[in-house]
């Protein structure tokens, strides 16, 4: 049906990467707020990827289709924050997570953009992909209403560990989004493996940027 279709969509902002040695401040705004990122050259996770502006404008556009308000939300791979802010702005509880070294810069940003709001706190918390998941995020006592993950995919040893962790944490009930550029045949084959474990969906292209944005929820069996 026509519904089904994703949408084809251009990421607003220009994203201009920056080599510099030093910290550098990029400004967004989303949802009627300023956003400032503090980045990183030092790791991955510190630069704004163009799946994160993906997400970020989509989830801006379709408060209606994925309400975001009193929810909670798990981003995975979070770098500088960015999407973790905006889905603070639209009333998460937001838990975000990285890798240990990721984690200063995305604390730093995450509080900076959310400490004078009215808005339920934000945690930061480290969650190495396929790592300790039962012991530090129990199934019993953490169930999320939507996973959120961009620009996951560019660091191919680590699939397997982010499929695995994907899997663990999509309960029946949560939605997966997930905004990904899309450059290798890699890309493309962690594609198929996420269809062959969830029903998945391409709500949206960004033919631009080849950022492709995807829903994805358990099989009904």
């Amino acid at each position: 049906s026509a519904t089904d279709s994703p949408v084809t969509l251009k990421i607003l902002q220009n994203w201009v990467p920056r080599i510099s040695p030093y910290f550098d401040k990029e400004h967004y705004t989303y949802v009627g707020h300023q956003i400032v990122i503090q980045e990183s050259i030092e790791h991955f996770g510190a630069v704004v990827w163009p799946g994160a502006l993906a997400l970020s404008q989509y989830l801006e556009a379709n408060q209606d289709r994925f309400n975001l308000k009193d929810k909670k939300v798990l981003e995975i791979g979070a770098g500088t924050g960015l999407v973790s802010i905006v889905a603070c702005i639209l009333g998460a509880y937001v838990t975000a997570t990285d890798l240990p070294e990721v984690l200063e810069n995305l604390s730093f940003n995450i509080s900076k953009n959310t400490k004078d709001m009215n808005m339920h706190k934000p945690e930061v918390r480290k969650l190495v992909w396929g790592e300790d998941l039962s012991e530090d995020f129990p199934v019993s006592t953490y169930h999320y209403d939507f996973i959120l993950a961009s620009d996951v995919v560019y660091h191919h040893t680590a699939l397997d560990a982010l499929l695995a962790t994907m899997a663990y944490f999509c309960q029946p009930g949560t939605v997966l989004l997930w905004a990904n550029k899309f450059r290798f045949s890699t890309d493309y084959e962690f594609l198929e493996k996420v269809s062959n474990i969830f029903d998945t969906t391409i709500l949206a292209e960004f033919p631009d940027s080849n950022v492709k944005l995807l829903k994805a929820t358990t099989k009904k069996n």
